[in-house]
């Protein structure tokens, strides 16, 4: 079996993807429930969370992109950066999820530089602010600066009903995209 079911009741095939069966509300559900950090957090803190304050720090342009960056985790899971790179067959299965997820909403699956770039701000100040201290270096975070204010964590349904609600409102004023070529 290399399925799953979604809250919303939709079996997607973790192998073969079909990006119809991608839903926004599945992944909103989904990711306001998964903690970051592997749950190692004082408070709980949603990779739905993390999303939106990424988004929040990227031109509106990329907003989209940021909201969506963490969206694979809602069909595989989150998984910590140095298990992950320790499994290619999961890289390859989180990349053709987001291949899907990408042709859904139609985004390019290169992520812009800015939303990598945000993301690494929000975990340098997800470390400063919810990480037990600890004097290990992060190398990954060498050269980055946390943000100045402080991370206040939302419940998981509040986080769930914002991303929800960012997703919904950032796909409805995207601009159609004009596909040139093919019959009418």
């Amino acid at each position: 079996m290399s399925w799953i079911l979604t809250a919303t009741g939709k079996r997607i095939d973790l192998l073969r993807p079909d990006p119809s069966m991608i839903c926004a509300e599945d992944i909103a559900h989904s990711l306001s429930r998964l903690c970051r950090f592997n749950g190692h957090t004082a408070p709980h803190y949603s990779v739905a969370e993390h999303s939106l304050r990424v988004a929040a720090i990227v031109p509106e342009q990329y907003q989209l992109d940021a909201l969506l960056h963490d969206a694979t985790e809602a069909y595989v899971g989150d998984m910590t950066r140095p298990l992950k790179q320790l499994m290619p067959k999961y890289q390859d299965i989180e990349h053709g999820i987001w291949l899907a997820i990408c042709q859904r909403f139609n985004l390019n699956p290169v992520l812009p530089s800015c939303v990598r770039e945000a993301d690494m701000i929000m975990l340098a100040t997800e470390r400063r602010d919810l990480m037990p201290h600890h004097p290990d270096e992060w190398l990954c975070l060498n050269g980055v600066d946390p943000l100045p204010e402080t991370i206040k964590p939302h419940a998981a349904p509040a986080a769930k009903y914002l991303y929800f609600q960012n997703l919904t409102d950032l796909l409805a004023n995207r601009k159609p995209t004009l596909k040139l070529g093919g019959a009418a």
